[in-house]
């Protein structure tokens, strides 16, 4: 008979300081939430990478929010920041700054970098692959070291975390060493058919802001003296229950195990993420809903699928044994909308309107996009549009039968 294994140490409760600044993340993020339609995944990787002091891509086409998300997110914090699109043209001192002359001439080779890079508490740096080797070699050391080398000098930088975005993955060797410093990867897509009117509705706000000024009085909600704090205090966020490690064991080595590699020294700053994510909820330590960021940490797109599938039956066996929670990394869907839309795509189809091939198959799509939502959310009302969807499915197979 074995020893009842002895129960694993109660983490401290963050302190009334951390949980105050959880609280006005929260308040950023809610922020970013009535600016940006069905980003909430993205937007809560963001603020997880900066409570951890890690660093982001965010990969999408043109026009996705990418660097909109940033810059907003930019606007919400007390900070230092420099932003920059990156060509294979940039020169160096485009980031760092011009070189000093009058040092040069007294035989030193210092940069003047006031206001650039090296001074900078939150860098968004677009089209980051773009660049040539001469700025990635210097990238490597900011992101990994927090050190910048002017001449023969290594200057600490006060970095906090780099966000960079990118039309496409890189893969050339010689750009996987950068890549590699980002703990998270996460997609930026358009949206779907069903946030159609949503973002037509956002998108108009938006542009008459911009057209107003209406966001000049947009105030820093969170400093970075505050996000300090919590990166001197990851000691003690850094305890995690037995049960929280066991898992987190069995998912690193099934994702190794299809092909994904995951080094140990990502798998220890990963736990810095889920630390991070307890405490951007107010909770005393991790649980199975933060495994969300383990779809993040793929290293070619064709894994983010795959990742999903290993992650899926953890969060979703976490929601039926949680109900009371919010699934972590889910994001909130508007059932409203999404009936306002089966509405008009059954008026479309069941209206007696002629519709060609591309405009049935267009519809045919969008109520598959509706139906993939529903069926991640879950519960009895999303199950129950289900239904409804898969009936005017069933309906237009019959009429095509019959018609044909």
């Amino acid at each position: 008979m074995t020893e009842p294994s002895s129960p694993s140490p109660s983490p401290p409760p963050p302190d009334a300081e951390l949980l105050r600044l959880a609280g006005k993340l929260r308040e950023v993020g809610q922020a970013l939430d009535r600016r940006f339609l069905d980003k909430g995944e993205l937007v809560r990787l963001m603020l997880i990478s900066l409570l951890a002091g890690e660093h982001m891509l965010i990969v999408g086409p043109p026009g996705t929010a990418k660097s909109a998300l940033v810059r907003y997110l930019a606007r919400l914090l007390d900070a230092r920041t420099f932003e920059y699109l990156l060509t294979r043209f940039t020169e160096p001192s485009e980031l760092y700054g011009p070189v000093d002359i009058k040092a040069f001439r007294e035989g030193q080779y210092l940069r003047r970098s006031e206001a650039m890079l090296p001074q900078a508490e939150i860098v968004f740096l677009d089209e980051i692959f773009q660049s040539n080797s001469a700025i990635l070699n210097s990238l490597l050391t900011i992101l990994n070291e927090r050190r910048f080398f002017t001449g023969r000098e290594a200057v600490k930088v006060p970095l906090c975390s780099l966000f960079g975005a990118t039309n496409q993955v890189p893969n050339d060797e010689v750009l996987q060493a950068i890549f590699d410093r980002f703990l998270i990867r996460a997609f930026s897509q358009n949206l779907d058919s069903y946030h159609f009117r949503g973002l037509v509705d956002h998108g108009i706000r938006a542009e008459i802001a911009l057209a107003a000024a209406a966001d000049e009085s947009l105030r820093p909600l969170v400093s970075l003296a505050e996000l300090r704090a919590v990166h001197r205090a990851m000691d003690r966020l850094l305890v995690f229950p037995d049960e929280f490690l066991a898992t987190y064991k069995g998912l690193v080595f099934q994702i190794r195990s299809e092909g994904v590699a995951l080094s140990d020294r990502r798998v220890v700053k990963l736990l810095k993420l889920f630390a991070a994510s307890a405490l951007l909820d107010g909770r005393r330590a991790a649980n199975p809903g933060d495994f969300f960021i383990l779809r993040h940490v793929w290293n070619t797109t064709d894994q983010a699928q795959l990742l999903d599938d290993i992650v899926k039956p953890v969060l979703e066996r976490y929601g039926r044994e949680h109900p009371e929670e919010r699934r972590r990394g889910s994001v909130p869907v508007d059932l409203d909308a999404m009936l306002a839309e089966l509405g008009t795509i059954r008026s479309l189809l069941l209206g007696g309107q002629a519709l060609s091939d591309v405009q049935l198959f267009s519809q045919l799509r969008n109520l598959q996009d509706i139906k993939v939502a529903l069926s991640a959310v879950g519960n009895e009302s999303a199950q129950k549009i289900v239904g409804e969807v898969d009936k005017l499915l069933e309906g237009i197979f019959e009429s095509s039968r019959w018609n044909g």
